[in-house]
């Protein structure tokens, strides 16, 4: 069941690996379409706050991209691994029960519900499910892909334990996504392919 407060009439969910664009995608449609249109949720963002909470940690510095963050994401993916086998919509509800945007505030039982959401981190099945479980047809699966050496090229380093742990590869065998946006380093292309994206969302607001 969607949230009390009415329903957006679209929600898509971006996945990707690290420093594959994902938060650059969602955050340059937000930018097109409008804040008052299209909230972003983060996944990442309930969870650090919970783990911060839990272990005495500053939250701030665990959203920006510090060495202070990197020295806990080990310990944070196995402790966020542990919440999800207990709850698997643990952080997908946090998310949704959290947006900040004056439109939406479901505790008020406010009904302008911003039209369209984008959720830029999924990472796994459970995520997927729980989604498409509380919004039905209104949910858009979007894969951003990045080459290895594009990637690099952003500062993406192989860690042992985090990109080869469940949440960077969690969807590697997904499949069927709705659409997948190639992020290359051509901007041409990608310029196209946020043209078709925004096309069909405003098809569907």
């Amino acid at each position: 069941m969607a949230p009390l407060g009415g329903a957006p009439r679209l929600v898509l969910l971006f996945s990707g690996k690290r420093k594959s664009g994902k938060d650059f995608v969602t955050e340059a449609l937000q930018s097109r379409l409008g804040a008052d249109v299209c909230a972003v949720l983060r996944l990442s963002g309930p969870l650090k706050e919970q783990y911060a909470q839990e272990h005495g940690l500053n939250f701030q510095r665990l959203l920006d991209a510090s060495t202070y963050k990197e020295a806990f994401r080990k310990d944070m993916i196995r402790w966020g691994e542990e919440k999800r086998q207990a709850d698997p919509g643990f952080f997908c509800r946090k998310i949704v029960e959290g947006i900040s945007q004056p439109i939406w505030h479901p505790v008020l039982l406010v009904t302008c519900v911003p039209p369209l959401q984008l959720v830029s981190d999924t990472r796994r099945v459970s995520d997927i499910q729980w989604f498409r479980e509380a919004y039905g047809a209104m949910t858009q699966t979007v894969r951003v892909v990045a080459l290895e050496h594009s990637r690099q090229q952003r500062g993406w380093v192989f860690t042992p334990g985090v990109d080869d742990a469940e949440s960077e590869c969690g969807l590697d065998n997904f499949g069927g996504f709705d659409w997948v946006i190639e992020n290359h380093g051509d901007e041409q292309r990608l310029e196209e392919q946020l043209e078709n994206l925004i096309e069909f969302i405003r098809s569907r607001l």
